[in-house]
């Protein structure tokens, strides 16, 4: 099972959109994928309808170290792709975890119990610095952040993300590897000059660090991700086909793109995911 955490400390970047998008994706390219909600606000838990609602969620995994997957999986509407809900409407686990001996590596040493059963566990974690986040990036074998393509934000990764991965490399002398970062630029408008800029300065910053790279595919800033977040659907079958007379090219491309570059072992699967078949939808329809 490939973890990987979307990460950011800043709010408002587009991790839950990501997560929502691309889990969505890779499940209709017929892969188990497991989504992990935890953000305090579960806006991804509320993304998807839900065909099964489990009893519990991340509270009993991470305060009671829950192993029984039944009263912690619920079932999206979704195809192939499931679900642990933020149930953590206090937001006790941060202190319940900065207190416990084992609190930044708990969900690391729980993980395996849900190896067997999915190909892709993905993260989505709250926009601020906590040991939730930490225990994210400790547990991922890949962290993804995304990034709007303004100077603020471009500030803030440094100061922010990027301090936090430095902060938890001493973790590396018990043997614990830390993932390599993928920034996506997120939000890209079709015509900024500062954009532009602000995107090739990032390029230019990470060219000769292995482990912080740009991705190459980047998000368009495009009504079809609003609008399929009001349709409770993944983007990519919203809009599979561009738009005539627009440039930025059609969610499924992008998505796929974003997949193969992140995913490449499952490059042929992602290349046989066809929105437009009868078949998905009537499924969507339904969903």
């Amino acid at each position: 099972m490939r973890v990987v955490s979307i990460i950011s400390t800043k709010g408002g970047v587009g991790k839950t959109t990501t997560a929502a998008n691309l889990g969505g994706f890779v499940a209709d390219a017929g892969l188990r994928v497991l989504l992990l909600d935890l953000d305090v606000q579960p806006t991804l838990s509320s993304y998807f309808p839900l065909a099964a609602r489990a009893a519990g969620g991340v509270y009993e995994l991470l305060a009671f170290n829950e192993q029984d997957r039944e009263r912690l999986v619920s079932s999206t509407a979704i195809e192939h792709l499931d679900l642990v809900l933020s149930n953590d409407d206090r937001g006790q686990l941060s202190t319940l975890l900065l207190h416990a001996p084992d609190g930044r590596l708990r969900l690391r040493n729980l993980l395996p119990v849900f190896a067997p059963h999915y190909d892709l566990m993905l993260i989505d974690t709250q926009g601020a610095r906590s040991v939730l986040l930490e225990a994210a990036v400790l547990a991922s074998d890949l962290a993804v952040s995304p990034v709007t393509p303004e100077i603020l934000a471009a500030r803030e990764l440094r100061r922010g993300t990027l301090q936090l991965i430095d902060d938890i490399a001493p973790y590396q002398r018990l043997g614990i590897m830390l993932p390599p970062l993928r920034l996506l630029i997120n939000r890209v408008p079709a015509v900024s000059t500062n954009a532009r800029i602000v995107q090739q300065a990032l390029r230019q910053l990470f060219a000769d660090q292995p482990a912080v790279q740009v991705l190459a595919t980047d998000i368009p800033a495009i009504e079809a991700y609003p609008r399929a977040a009001t349709q409770s659907q993944p983007v990519h079958r919203i809009e599979w086909r561009r738009p005539t007379g627009r440039v930025a090219p059609a969610a499924l491309d992008t998505m796929r793109h974003l997949a193969d570059e992140l995913f490449p072992a499952w490059r042929e699967r992602f290349a046989q995911v066809d929105p437009s078949s009868p078949r998905t939808r009537r499924h969507a329809q339904h969903s």
